[in-house]
């Protein structure tokens, strides 16, 4: 089988959110991934993203995206990033992850504050219904932590978030 070169691929449109809790915490989720996904079994732990639909816009993809992982649908946006974020897939998945047909992400990230009861989150059997759940453990973090937990790919732009965000997520204490 001929090896992908990534420079023929596009990238995939995709958001990202960053959602606070009233003590300015923010959710992570530890993926859910088993040892047959393109990246392996999951041993980290990422905020909430995905795909954007064809036709939708980013701001409605990120709330659809947040419903369909952790069922939460109270939630206000604060913010939305300046620009998007990219990141290259290793060349290992390039070719495997997303059936192929990317090279890796292009992302619009929004800071959301999370306004419902904990009781609304579920990530074993999130909203939507149509697809198997990326988290199987939850937790809130200090938004200094989140590029300790990251998969190493992503660690450049969780940094790039965090230094976006980070004084508005001291600012909603």
């Amino acid at each position: 089988m001929p090896k992908t070169d990534p420079a023929t691929l596009p990238y995939r449109p995709c958001v990202g959110a960053v959602v606070i809790n009233d003590q300015g915490r923010v959710f992570i989720g530890h993926r859910a991934d088993g040892p047959e996904e393109p990246e392996g079994p999951g041993t980290w732990w990422q905020m909430p993203q995905g795909g954007i639909d064809e036709g939708e816009d980013p701001e409605t993809a990120v709330l659809r995206e947040l419903y369909e992982e952790t069922s939460m649908r109270s939630v206000e946006v604060i913010a939305e990033s300046e620009g998007w974020f990219t990141y290259d897939l290793p060349p290992e998945l390039v070719g495997k992850a997303w059936k192929g047909r990317y090279r890796g992400q292009t992302q619009k990230w929004y800071l959301l504050r999370f306004t419902g009861s904990e009781d609304e989150i579920d990530i074993l059997t999130p909203g939507g219904g149509h697809h198997k759940a990326e988290f199987n453990a939850w937790k809130w973090a200090d938004i200094g932590e989140l590029t300790d937990h990251v998969v190493p790919f992503k660690k450049e732009v969780y940094a790039r978030i965090v230094a976006e965000f980070a004084g508005r997520v001291g600012s909603q204490r």
